[in-house]
């Protein structure tokens, strides 16, 4: 069995330009919630962390929010995956591309990566944006399944948004990718848990609401696959 916390559209350092001076510190206490997953994931005990994109709202994120990424991320014993999405894409200037990122840290910098946990008898794939608009990458991938290994994916994504211009994804792509669970960014509300065919996935929504406009059931997920 493993255990494991999904999580996916914090939107830090969202610009809350209607809140005036109080903007700074709503950024903060987004900060703050880094340490609150974090400190979830350790009271787990999750074997691993998958983080599907848009942690950042933009590639211009201040130095010390990304900080108190590597810092709270930093300092579980679990590796962390990242999928870089549309807001913080791969681009140049991305924090995600600097240098002094916490060694249990996988950031997937493009095309489908895999990640072996032999001990965990798992692989964790991802791919991530290289820029603002996405190709669906799911479309041409598969994960060959094999007794017990368990296969876990990483991916922003628009599931059953054909036309989307970020990463389209369908139902039929997900049934096909051999994953046994896909953990989705980008849709900021809650899904529940979604089966296509013989492969689960879910959008655990917004960590937290940014305005009147992101209501309703939303957070992180902690899952157990066997």
């Amino acid at each position: 069995m493993i255990r494991f916390l999904h999580a996916a559209d914090l939107h830090l350092d969202s610009p809350f330009e209607a809140l005036g001076e109080k903007a700074a510190l709503r950024r903060r206490e987004q900060r703050e919630l880094l340490f609150a997953i974090a400190e979830l994931a350790r009271e787990k005990k999750a074997d691993m962390v998958l983080l599907a994109g848009d942690l950042l709202d933009s590639a211009s994120a201040y130095a010390e929010t990304f900080d108190a990424l590597s810092a709270a991320f930093g300092s579980l014993e679990c590796l962390v995956f990242i999928a870089p999405g549309n807001h913080d894409c791969l681009r140049p200037g991305s924090p995600y591309l600097r240098g002094d990122i916490p060694e249990n840290i996988r950031i997937f910098r493009g095309g489908w990566e895999c990640a072996e946990l032999e001990e965990k008898g798992a692989r964790v794939y991802g791919a991530g944006f290289t820029d603002i608009i996405c190709p669906p990458l799911l479309r041409f991938f598969h994960a060959e399944r094999e007794p017990g290994i368990v296969n876990i994916g990483v991916l922003h994504g628009d599931l059953g948004a054909a036309e989307s211009r970020y990463c389209p994804v369908s139902a039929e792509e997900v049934a096909a990718s051999g994953l046994d669970y896909l953990a989705l960014g980008h849709q900021h509300t809650y899904s529940g848990l979604i089966r296509c065919g013989d492969t689960f996935c879910a959008y655990p929504g917004c960590s937290e609401g940014r305005g009147f406009d992101e209501c309703g059931e939303k957070g992180v997920l902690l899952l157990e696959v066997a």
